[in-house]
This record gives structure tokens, sequence and C-alpha cells, in this order.
């Protein structure tokens, strides 16, 4: 048997999520189950998954067996590195994610950001990723660095006080008319296990009403010389935060996203490489939120990655477009 303390960063957790963060390797059900048959013991008395625990509690958890793989990951933990850092202070820190990372491990991938953060600052009590970006989107992503931050901060993401801006390059020329898609979306499992993602119809037991607003910031004419079709630079808000939520809203009505390997257009993609595009065009551009300790009402912005920025202006100058606003300038 071994006690583990509550610290002030866990108090208020449900005592089930308290020891998935604690028994890392364990299996949930496991979990569940030494819960159940009254072994996980709060100050000596049986509890249940949602009992609270609070500050100075003592956990008594049996001993337990971590997975072969939680094994291998503790004997090769996750190389420690840095990212770019928009703001940071006691109780968050927004990076601005690049891609080709995914937020953390798991479905394949050894290890993430959050992962690779832990380890290059071992002195940190605290870091839970607040949201998630898909691997390939860039842009801002906030850590909370106290679970008092992490409770206020995903509060405003699930009530849907944030206001998330992404900027995509799309197929075609978006109709101005067309700033509102509001249609259920539906996860589904390729034969190999793959997650994927489709529009489906209100009646949909299993769809999630999903929306997202669309304003047209550009438009670049087709250019036939070099394979290309019209293109449109969209400023897209997520009033929901489903998964692949914006690809596949986009897509659905015809304009998929530039470099979309799940998606887009495939022929259009290899004609994209060739241009010099090498990744998919979405990027986390802004976000705004109350910070969690103040109040304050923030505004984030990620300028696009030079990969990004250096592929429009080219884009640009080839096709003779229409003036193109730094992503970081007023509106």
């Amino acid at each position: 048997m071994r006690q583990i303390a509550v610290d002030a960063d866990s108090s208020g957790q449900r005592l089930d999520n308290f020891l998935l963060r604690h028994l890392k390797g364990v299996p949930k059900t496991h979990v569940y189950r030494i819960i159940r048959s009254g072994e996980v013991r709060i100050n000596k008395g049986r509890a249940q998954a949602d009992s609270r625990v609070a500050e100075g509690d003592l956990v008594r958890v049996p001993p337990v067996r971590v997975s072969e793989r939680m094994q291998e990951k503790a004997a090769n933990p996750a190389p420690g590195r840095e990212f770019p850092v928009l703001l940071e202070d006691e109780h968050l820190i927004a990076l601005d994610k690049p891609a080709g990372v995914a937020v953390h491990g798991g479905s394949g991938v050894s290890f993430g950001v959050i992962e690779q953060l832990r380890q290059a600052r071992p002195q940190a009590k605290f870091l839970e990723l607040v949201h998630r970006l898909d691997r390939e989107t860039s842009g801002i992503l906030l850590v909370a660095k106290k679970r008092s931050a992490l409770n206020h901060l995903q509060d405003q993401f699930r009530e849907r006080e944030t206001g998330k801006t992404y900027l995509a390059l799309v197929q075609g020329a978006w109709p101005a008319r067309l700033k509102v898609i509001d249609q259920p979306l539906h996860k589904y499992l390729l034969p190999d296990g793959e997650r994927r993602v489709r529009v489906t119809t209100p009646d949909d037991p299993d769809g999630m009403r999903s929306i997202t607003l669309v304003r047209v910031r550009s438009h670049w004419a087709a250019q036939p010389e070099r394979g290309l079709p019209t293109m449109s630079l969209l400023e897209v808000t997520i009033k929901t935060g489903r998964t692949h939520q914006i690809r596949v809203h986009l897509a659905s009505q015809g304009h998929p996203i530039a470099g979309d390997d799940k998606y887009g257009d495939f022929d259009w993609n290899k004609r994209l490489q060739k241009q010099g595009l090498r990744r998919m065009f979405l990027h986390a551009w802004r976000l705004q939120f109350a910070h969690p300790a103040t109040a304050e009402r923030l505004e984030l912005r990620a300028e696009l990655p030079p990969e990004l920025a250096d592929f429009v202006p080219a884009t640009a100058s080839a096709g003779g477009a229409a003036a193109l606003k730094h992503p970081n300038t007023s509106e």
C-alpha cells in the first residue's frame, strides 16, 4: 500500500481523475475496480469514483501493475523541448505550436507537446493541456500551470465563452454569403481503426451539433499554367470544438483545405507540394478568453509560420490576388 497526499492543485478533483493522473499506465478499468472494491481509501474511509479530494487528504492506493508500454515509456522519456511562448504567467502558458507535433502522446505517437514541456520543466508541479489542436495544425495552444486555472479555462471552452479563429486556405472561391455552417458531425472508424468524421443529418442520434463561422479574407485567381485553381484565404471561427470540425465543414461545402491529407483534394495537394506547400494550411491564429485569475479579457494572436506566410505572397504575386492584410493587423 502507498499513500498519496493531495496538494492544492488537486483539491476539488474527482477521485477517479486524481488516480488516473497519479497511476500513469494503469488501465482505467483497473482504477475503477480498485475503487469499487474499497481498496482505495480517503483518510482511511471508503470512497466512490465521484468523491472529491481536498488539500491535505491522504489517499491510500493498493499495489498496482503498470503496463509494459508505460514501463518502456518511463525508461525512455520524451526529449525535453520548449516551444515559442506568446504569454506566460503563474497561471498559464500560451504556446505557438508548430505543425507536425501532436499535443500529447497516444494513437501511435510516443509523446507530444505536453510530455516534452514537462520534461523540459522538471521543476513544474502542474502542467496540463487546456484544449487540443490537430497534429497537422499550427498555432495557439493553452497549457494550465494550476488546477484552478485548468478548471476555469476548460469551463470557458465548454460554455463557448472563448473566441477561436483560424486561418485556412481553401480550394475555390468561397461565396461571401456563406457565413455560417451549422451541420452536425459524426465520428467513425475506418477498417484499419483510424478515426474519421463526416457531416450527418440532424436526426442522427450520434451526430453532434457543430457551428462554424466563415469570413473571406482574400481570393486568388486560377493559375492554369501552374496547375492551381482559384483559392480563398478564410478566417474561420468555431463556436463548437468538434474533432476535425473545420476540415470537414469546409470540405463538405466543396472547398477543402490546402494540404489536408484526410479530407482534401489529393491531386491538388500534390500540385501544391510542387509549389512549396508541404503541410496543411490551417493555423490557430487568434484566441480570446478571460484570464482565469483576473477575469481580464485577453486576445492572443500567432503570426502565420514561415512555411505558410512565404507560400501566400508567392501565390498572390503569381496570381494577382487581392491585397492581403498581415494576420496580426487590426480588422
